[in-house]
């Protein structure tokens, strides 16, 4: 089974609650969770498996998963390293991209992302441009020149670049997804999919237990190549 012959979107996929609720406690591939055909090499330390999630700051299904994935990573300690990739699938994506490796260069990435989600999904604020963020940065308290030095720079014309290389690696054809190992990738889409609709906090929980699974998985050496 190649890997999108089962094409999932996240994107605008609505979820509905429903009287479903079983989680999968043995995931199975092709229904809890997709393989790549070609592994991606990972950039973690040896014994710790790297989880990488691919996001958009106005994607409303990433702004309801946030707050259980945060927990789950909290949970997993050392034996994960964990990284956010932010998507773009068109160009007007790209200031946000930028918004997010502009904080990561300040040390304020892992702060800003539920202030970020916040401000977007509840306080219904428009993140699209460049003055538009630069306005919500100064808001919040950073440097205002500090910030546009770093958005405008070529480190993160560098990060940008290689988001778009890694998207295009994990062929990612909606947000949330999340890569385990640079060999597996699952999403809440996939797992609704795979087990039929459910309610939010029964389909991220469904999803950690996935996670939970190829993290497990990855760690054996067995799983290694």
């Amino acid at each position: 089974m190649r890997l999108f012959s089962r094409v999932f979107m996240a994107v605008g996929f609505s979820l509905l609650a429903a009287s479903v609720s079983a989680t999968p406690d043995n995931p199975q591939n092709g229904k809890d969770y997709l393989t790549l055909d070609k592994p991606q090499q990972t950039e973690a330390a040896a014994g710790k498996v790297e989880v990488t999630e691919f996001f958009w700051y106005s994607c409303p299904h990433c702004n309801t998963l946030e707050p259980a994935l945060a927990e789950w990573v909290k949970k997993q300690g050392d034996k994960i390293a964990f990284k956010r990739v932010p998507v773009a699938f068109r160009d007007s994506f790209v200031p946000q991209q930028r918004l997010y490796y502009s904080l990561e260069a300040m040390g304020k990435a892992d702060e800003f992302q539920s202030k970020v989600f916040r401000a977007i999904h509840v306080e219904r604020r428009q993140l699209d441009t460049e003055a538009q963020i630069v306005d919500f940065i100064a808001k919040e308290g950073i440097d205002k020149q500090k910030f546009l030095d770093l958005y405008n720079s070529f480190g993160v014309d560098a990060k940008v670049k290689r988001a778009l290389q890694l998207q295009s690696a994990y062929q990612i054809r909606g947000v949330p997804t999340l890569a385990v190992d640079g060999r597996y990738l699952t999403a809440p889409s996939i797992i609704s999919e795979g087990n039929g609709r459910m309610p939010d906090a029964a389909l991220h929980a469904a999803t950690a237990k996935v996670l939970d699974s190829l993290v497990n998985m990855s760690a054996k050496p067995a799983a290694k190549k």
